[in-house]
């Protein structure tokens, strides 16, 4: 029998909140009755996750796992994740319960509609003050350095159809901005309100530190901004040291007293150093993530999977 929906999750220390996770889940695919996956993606835990997992997954098949052989990051446990999901179509969502199973229903609703992608977007984030202002930061400075047109209040739940993740399995870059990756692919795509609850345990491991690390890789990723930057300051800065050089010129001329000596060299040394190695740092950016997608090395290792064959 065909898949008709797969639920995409990847986990990392989840221990707490998987049992909790998997029951309302199930609940809630069992009332639509449709034939259903549930693909569980561990990047490298080391806690009880995967043994909770596999102790479920012993007697529901459609319960399943991909061990990944290290910690990954998101990114490339979420590509494993569809790379192994079999459905008509796929439901990407966390295990934290924030984005509420209840609203799959609703996300199965909306894409039957006949678009290819449908966002979920938070009417409000349920999360800590500290915390929305880090996401307020991070979506601003993607929206504004990106140029991608981010939904305002993204939250992770989303569901997509076959074609879309076909697309998507195409993109092999090492350096994987999904929420850019999916707005570069196109297609027809929707967006829906949806309420968030607290996170039922634990607390988010996607910290204010590797939120700002994403959305540097993002714009390196997909935007040549740093480099545009680079050259509208150059030119700025020639600009005022010719400035600088004419005025010196005109003191040196007027003024009896005024003296031009080494400190005034010292300290443009030391600026025009600061500009250029700031100028080849982003440059280096640049030709490090060049350098690292020529390795085409895989973009995630397979430890073990369960309740899934191996891919070749």
């Amino acid at each position: 029998m065909e898949t008709e929906l797969s639920l995409v999750v990847p986990v990392y220390f989840e221990e707490e909140v998987i049992r909790r996770f998997i029951f309302e889940t199930t609940q809630e695919l069992e009332l639509l009755g449709l034939s259903y996956e549930i693909v569980f993606i561990d990047d490298g835990s080391l806690d009880n996750t995967v043994p909770i997992i596999k102790e479920i997954a012993a007697d529901d098949t459609r319960i399943k796992l991909i061990e990944l052989s290290y910690n990954h990051g998101k990114q490339a446990a979420l590509t494993a994740g569809i790379t192994y999901a079999s459905g008509e179509y796929l439901l990407y969502m966390d295990p934290d319960l924030q984005d509420p199973p209840k609203e799959i229903k609703r996300f199965l609703e909306e894409i039957h509609k006949g678009y290819d992608l449908v966002f979920g977007v938070r009417k409000e984030k349920k999360d800590t003050f500290v915390n929305r202002i880090f996401s307020k930061i991070f979506w601003s400075v993607l929206r504004k350095f990106t140029g991608l047109q981010i939904p305002k209040g993204l939250a992770v739940m989303r569901i997509f159809n076959r074609k879309f993740a076909q697309q998507f399995l195409k993109y092999k870059e090492q350096n994987r901005f999904i929420e850019g990756i999916f707005m570069h692919i196109g297609m027809h795509r929707s967006q829906i309100e949806i309420e968030q609850r607290e996170r039922y345990a634990g607390k988010s491991k996607f910290n204010f530190k590797k939120k700002m690390e994403l959305a540097f890789n993002a714009i390196f990723d997909f935007s040549e901004l740093p480099l545009k930057l680079a050259l509208r300051l150059g030119v700025l800065f020639i600009l005022v040291g010719i400035a600088t050089f004419l005025t010196i010129v005109v003191l040196k001329f007027t003024v009896v007293d005024f003296q031009s000596g080494w400190p005034s060299i010292i300290g443009a040394l030391i600026i025009s150093t600061g500009i250029l190695l700031f100028f080849i740092g982003i440059a280096a950016l640049y030709i490090g993530k060049v350098y690292k997608e020529s390795k085409g090395r895989p973009l995630f290792s397979v430890l073990d999977v369960t309740n899934l064959k191996e891919k070749q």
